[in-house]
């Protein structure tokens, strides 16, 4: 969505920075695996509206929606099918047994009890029958299921839920089941029956409209429900767009809230309320939020992707991190297999730092993109909502929505309002199969503590200094030609980063790689483009870390983090200030992780150590910095050419 004023970004993306205790959580990347990128060619085409919900049940995909017809390819005649159909799974054809008739749209699915497909939506009537916006069908005949008494009759059903046998339900409506429940409540799945124990209402709409409830989420476990939607209270204690939901026990509403979804972003009539949709991470300790509305971050998480953690307790939570689009919106995530995905009209991420363009770190991602649970930065995958050179006549390459992302057995489902998807046309709906996905593996400094430490002593030269942790060895001098203008340097696996000023690039530096085993350093290659706004040889000193690059900088007295993803190199567009005390980070040179501690040089030519904990606060006390090395005529310890390697 568009910004209200640009010439406010700049002071936004400072703000933006979250307090030392909204930084207490640091999560570590863990092993994802990605869906392929180009989607398969057997999945069938919609036309009008858009796709909004899958289901499966046996071999057979449910497709819902507010589309009016479909096709089996590209070339097929168009066949009137409103709403809802189904296709097999493996070979895309089209059932010609599942033909249920609703006069209205199709929001959500569900693959229900005792071979049922229970569906939630705004119609009232399936089959010429009076069924209210919520129903169970046979999967094979598309008939209703009488003995499921399911009804939402005071208004139409958004969102769908399903852990062991309860149903949880969500919309706009008052009544369920004949009763009264305000936007939330719970059936037996196998019977439609209501459940009398959960009493949990969204009332008193943003803006004095009427209340409903968006999109809702049950954790793996079963005990927590996340609920987003249009409301200010959930059972009259305020809670704003956002609520958590014990389901322990008797259902109560959590002590979690938090102040980001109060403000209004650019346009309070337009966007009413802002939270899109919410997933819970795979083990439940996480939820993800993506939001729309234009202008008005930081002070509200308007178009973004947003962390929050499912045990912190109180009022005003910050998310764990947040990633801005630069004002476009996200309609749908979803979380699978380590790896959050999310769907909409965006066409950058990491892009705080400007608004309706790509500013400073604003990576490339047209409407559909993989990021880290870890740090939120985007991955190396890069679909693109964008169809081929000769679309079918009547199509449209890009559209407002991506109302749904669903990753059923095979792949990952996504429903969109435009008919392009990786460079192909993919009429309204699609799936990027797992086959032919790949496998993301965490990268890290090596954890040994006993190796080398490297110190740059002439422009293509380095000591090799034996390090166990806390004594040094005698140094050998290596020559390294391939490692010439070079400034900060950190280790990553079977490589090294390093600043390397280079005369024509926009700062006159940049962050390139070399590949090192111990031996000669590999002829370097820049680690990414999108890079290319960062003053690399402004570091006085730099090491990585689960997802973060650390690192000192020309004459500030800090230590700074950015988020930094290895899959794709993308650096972090804002820069965080870690709380510390007691060491003086204007003078470091040189810095290495090793064994939890921070090695560091300094500008008197001394190498020192101290702890490192980025969840406390201060993370890096300076009461516990030792001396390792005094400065000496053999071997100065001040310059930012300095890592860590076992070899």
């Amino acid at each position: 969505m568009r910004a209200a004023a640009i010439g406010l970004v700049t002071v936004a993306a400072v703000l933006a920075v979250p307090s030392a205790s909204s930084a207490a959580v640091v999560p570590a990347p863990e092993t994802q695996t990605l869906v392929s990128t180009n989607p398969g060619d057997s999945t069938p085409h919609a036309r009008d509206g858009e796709a909004r919900a899958f289901a499966q049940v046996g071999s057979m995909v449910y497709v819902g929606g507010s589309f009016t017809q479909i096709r089996q390819t590209a070339t097929s005649a168009w066949t009137t099918q409103r709403y809802l159909f189904a296709y097999d799974r493996s070979s895309g054809t089209i059932s010609t047994t599942f033909l249920p008739v609703l006069d209205g749209a199709v929001n959500t699915l569900i693959a229900g009890p005792n071979n049922t497909l229970i569906v939630g939506g705004a119609f009232k009537n399936v089959n010429g029958v009076s069924r209210k916006n919520l129903v169970a069908l046979n999967p094979t005949t598309g008939a209703i299921i009488d003995s499921w008494v399911g009804r939402s009759d005071g208004g139409t059903v958004r969102d769908l839920v399903l852990h062991d046998n309860w149903l949880y339900v969500a919309g706009a409506f008052n009544w369920l089941n004949g009763t009264a429940h305000g936007g939330l409540g719970r059936l037996n799945a196998s019977t439609g029956a209501i459940d009398p124990t959960f009493n949990v209402n969204a009332t008193v709409g943003r803006h004095t409209t009427a209340p409903y409830v968006w999109t809702i989420d049950v954790s793996p476990d079963g005990n927590t429900l996340v609920v987003g939607g249009n409301f200010m209270y959930v059972n009259e204690l305020p809670r704003n767009q956002m609520a958590l939901v014990d389901l322990s026990g008797t259902p109560t509403v959590l002590d979690w809230s938090t102040e980001k979804f109060v403000p209004p972003c650019a346009a309070p009539a337009t966007f009413i309320h802002y939270v899109q949709d919410v997933k819970f991470g795979g083990d439940g300790t996480w939820f993800v939020v993506g939001t729309n509305g234009g202008g008005g971050w930081p002070a509200a998480y308007c178009d973004a992707l947003v962390r929050f953690e499912t045990a912190a307790r109180g009022s005003g939570q910050l998310a764990t991190w947040v990633d801005f689009t630069g004002n476009d919106t996200i309609t749908s995530v979803e979380v699978a297999d380590n790896v959050i995905y999310l769907g909409g009209h965006f066409r950058w991420l990491n892009n705080p730092n400007a608004s309706d363009r790509a500013g400073a770190g604003a990576v490339d991602r047209l409407g559909i993109a993989a990021v880290t649970p870890a740090t939120g930065m985007p991955v190396n995958w890069n679909p693109r909502r964008s169809g081929s050179a000769s679309m079918p006549p009547g199509t449209s390459d890009w559209g407002s929505t991506v109302p749904v992302l669903w990753r059923g057995s095979d792949g990952l489902y996504f429903g969109q309002n435009s008919d392009g998807m990786g460079g192909e046309y993919h009429g309204r709906l699609g799936m990027f199969p797992l086959t032919g996905g790949r496998t993301v593996t965490p990268k890290n400094p090596p954890t040994a503590t006993t190796g080398n430490l490297y110190l740059g002593t002439g422009e293509g030269q380095l000591a090799k200094v034996p390090f166990d942790g806390t004594n040094v060895g005698a140094p050998t001098t290596v020559s390294q030609p391939n490692y010439t203008g070079a400034g900060a340097t950190w280790r990553v696996n079977d490589r090294i980063y390093w600043s390397h000023t280079v005369a024509g690039t926009p700062t006159g530096s940049r962050i390139d790689i070399s590949m090192f085993n111990g031996g000669a350093i590999g002829v370097p290659w820049e680690a990414s483009g999108y890079n290319d706004w960062f003053n690399a040889a402004n570091m006085t000193g730099a090491f990585f870390l689960n997802g973060r690059l650390y690192y000192t900088r020309t004459g500030a007295n800090a230590l700074y983090y950015r988020y930094f993803e290895i899959d794709g190199n993308y650096l972090g567009a804002t820069e965080f200030v870690l709380p510390t005390t007691g060491v003086t980070w204007s003078a470091v040179r040189g810095m290495a992780w090793v064994g939890g501690k921070i090695v560091y040089g300094s500008t008197d030519g001394t190498l020192r150590g101290v702890p490192f904990d980025p969840t406390a606060a201060p993370a890096v006390d300076g009461a516990g910095v030792t001396v390792l090395v005094p400065a000496s005529a053999e071997l100065t310890w001040s310059t930012p050419r300095t890592f860590f390697s076992v070899q």
